[in-house]
This record gives structure tokens, C-alpha cells and sequence, in this order.
């Protein structure tokens, strides 16, 4: 009998969208499903970047640069220079999504076999990545309790082994929202100077911030050659369906590694490299809106949650996520339930389970993520229902 590989055995299935079934099946039969279970947007997607792509006039859909147009290339050059990045075209490869720009980062830096720490919990997505990298993650817990905060030191340098290559993390932080501040970003410089660790640093969120300043890993000093910064356009400008993405070093024999990965899947998407380097261009106040829009939306849900009897949910400083607490048994199972067995006049409510962005099993069975990406009368809506869920839930914990 054929066999499916040990590696696609091990390939976990995604927190956020595993439940998806279970959600059509709702819908079919005519529930309303409030989506707080995933980062897609329902900020309109830039018009001047939409109208670049519809304008296109080429006669030939040709293959791009296999590390992207060049005209895209220098066009980030001067977007990462207003967020106070230095760098240069040749430090960019144009990737298919922040995806390829992770998986790309493993596959350049690290062996089957070697350690990357991540503090947990994480998005979820990294386990994938690291099991088609054959490498292990070491989790180090964080904690809803201090909203989230980087790990102390202490708890690092106890994680790191001889197999440790690198840290990674996502700053603002998916799935809890976390900013991390000017010292924590510098307890990572010392750890990966010390150790002659890779950083990799998710910061696909980096525009929205509202409790403090985001510092860049690119910015921290003497650690030029151990940065990999892994970007992306999805959530900045509204554009998911893009899949455009970057992976940034200055680390010239990283960029030189990840060339060749990127030459054997030929070229990153060449419309979503139109509408990217036309954002560029959008005005300097652009982000204004948007940011303040989320704002409302995260105090709007942070309030009504910490409203409900039972549950807790610390403030996040940016992103546009939150974790919560529930008095409930088992995550998993009553964001299924909710999908399953409960409405209220006719709606329900999408979460994701937070046990999956955890590495440490029996960890997050009590939180949920939620993604504040609808309006504020939509989540209003969707806090309706999970108020009176939990009131109703046969699992309910207090």
C-alpha cells in the first residue's frame, strides 16, 4: 500500500482554519458566522494600487526577476527607509507571500535537526514551516497573566542548546498582539550576539501600533549580520490575495543562499508586485486611518470581553489580535460547539482556538484568539453571541 510521508504525517492543520468545515455547514443551513477567526481584513484594499493592476499594459505575462522586479526592489528600498531601515535592493528577495520569505529563511540558515526558540504563543503557522524545514522548536512560555511580555532572559539561556541556531519572533505579535518594547528588542540583541544565534523577525504588523513605538530587529546594533527580516504586504495594505512578501538580510551569504530557493520556483507573483510597488507610492498619512479605525475596533472588543463574567483579555499594543481566557473546558471544543450547536437569532461566532499556537501541549486550552477584523457593529454583534454562549455552554468552567 502506498504511504503519505513521514513528513506530511507531521504536517499539523492550521488552528485557524481547520474549523472552516464546520463553519459551511453552518452557513448552509442559514446561520450568520461572525469570522473573528482570522487576520483577512475588511479594510478596502488601496483603489491606486487596485487601478495599477487593472492599468497594466503588457502584451506578455513574462517571469519577474527571480528576486523580484527591480523596480519593486527599489521602490521597498524607499519604503523601509521611512520606517528607518537601511537597506539596499540586492538586500531584498521578493517572495510569494511572508510564507515563502519564512520557509525561505529556514531552508538558508538552518539543518534537520537544528533548534529555533520561539516565544509561545506563536503563530501557528511556524510548526508548518519548521517541519518542511526539519527543524525543532523549542517554545518559551509567555503568559496572558502580563499580557503576553517577552520571556526573561534566564528562560533563554536555559532553551539554548548546541543545536540552537535562532530565535524567532513576530513583532507586533500574532496571535496576541504583544509589542515588544526598545528592551526587550535589546535582552534579543545580547542573546543572539552571545550565542551567534539568527534572529528572525515577523513584522507584517509593523504599521499598526498603539501603546508604544516599533523598534525593527533591523535597527538593533551589531546585529546586521544576524537579522532575517520576513515581511509582507498582506496586512499592511489590505492586499492577502496578493501574496506578496519579503525576506530582508543584509547578511550577504543568507541573501546569496535564499537566491537559490528563490531561482527554483522561478519568480514571485508579477500582479501582486504591481500593486506593491504601487502602495509605495500611496501618501505618507495614508496608514492614519486604518490604524485609528483598528484602535476602536481593539478597545471595542477588549471592553466587551473583559465586560463578560469569567473572562479576561489584556490590552494588545498592536496587530489586530487579542487573546482571551474563557470559562470553559476545552477550546477546541467549544469553538466547534459554537459552529455546531449554538446561534443566537440566527448568528454565531468564528474563533480560533488558541491550543494551536502553542508548542506546549495542554497549554491555551482555555483561550481563544479573535481578530478584530470587522467594524466595530460587527463585533458588537459578535460579542452578543459570545456573552450569551457562554452563559449556555455545557462545558462552562465558573
Amino acid at each position: 500500500m502506498l504511504k503519505i510521508s513521514t513528513r506530511g504525517q507531521q504536517m499539523p492543520a492550521s488552528p485557524i482554519r481547520k474549523l472552516v468545515p464546520f463553519a459551511e455547514n453552518a452557513k448552509a443551513k442559514g446561520t450568520k458566522i461572525y469570522h473573528l477567526n482570522i487576520g483577512q481584513p475588511d479594510i478596502e484594499t488601496p483603489p491606486q494600487s487596485l487601478a495599477a493592476v487593472r492599468n497594466s499594459n503588457f502584451k506578455v505575462l513574462e517571469y519577474s526577476h527571480s528576486a523580484g522586479n527591480e523596480s519593486y526592489r527599489k521602490k521597498l528600498v524607499e519604503y523601509y527607509r521611512s520606517v528607518n531601515i537601511e537597506v539596499t535592493p540586492q538586500e531584498i528577495i521578493v517572495t510569494t507571500g511572508g510564507s515563502e520569505a519564512i520557509l525561505f529563511g529556514f531552508m538558508s540558515c538552518l539543518d534537520p535537526g537544528d533548534e529555533v526558540i520561539i516565544p509561545e504563543p506563536f503563530y501557528a503557522n511556524y510548526n508548518g514551516f519548521a517541519v518542511e524545514a526539519g527543524v525543532s522548536i523549542k517554545p518559551i512560555t509567555s503568559h496572558i497573566k502580563n499580557g503576553f511580555a517577552l520571556p526573561p532572559i534566564e528562560e533563554f539561556e536555559k532553551a539554548i542548546t548546541s543545536k540552537t541556531k535562532a530565535i524567532i519572533i513576530c513583532n507586533p505579535n500574532n496571535p496576541t498582539g504583544y509589542l515588544y518594547n526598545e528592551k526587550e528588542m535589546e535582552v534579543l540583541n545580547q542573546i543572539i550576539q552571545k550565542h551567534n544565534l539568527y534572529l528572525f523577525s515577523d513584522e507584517a504588523y509593523r504599521e499598526f501600533c498603539y501603546d508604544g513605538k516599533h523598534l525593527s530587529a533591523m535597527e538593533l546594533k551589531g546585529a546586521e549580520q544576524h537579522v532575517i527580516l520576513m515581511d509582507t504586504i498582506s496586512k499592511r495594505y489590505s492586499a492577502c490575495g496578493a501574496r506578496i512578501g519579503a525576506l530582508v538580510t543584509k547578511n550577504k551569504a543568507v541573501i546569496n543562499t535564499a537566491m537559490k530557493f528563490a531561482q527554483a520556483r522561478l519568480s514571485p507573483p508579477e500582479f501582486g508586485q504591481i500593486l506593491g510597488e504601487a502602495a509605495v507610492d500611496l501618501p505618507a498619512d495614508y496608514f492614519e486611518k486604518p490604524k485609528a479605525e483598528y484602535l476602536l475596533r481593539r478597545d471595542t472588543l477588549v471592553k466587551r470581553l473583559n465586560d463578560i463574567p469569567g473572562v479576561f483579555c489584556p490590552n494588545p499594543g498592536g496587530a489586530f489580535y487579542a487573546m482571551a481566557s474563557l470559562p470553559i473546558d476545552d477550546g477546541d471544543r467549544f469553538c466547534q460547539w459554537l459552529l455546531e450547536s449554538f446561534d443566537l437569532n440566527g448568528a454565531t461566532v468564528m474563533l480560533a482556538p488558541a491550543s494551536g499556537f502553542y508548542s506546549t501541549l495542554g497549554l491555551g486550552t482555555k483561550e481563544v484568539r479573535l481578530a478584530y477584523v470587522l467594524n466595530t457593529k460587527e463585533i458588537n454583534g459578535a460579542m452578543d453571541c459570545l456573552e450569551a454562549a457562554l452563559k449556555v455552554y455545557p462545558g462552562r468552567t465558573m
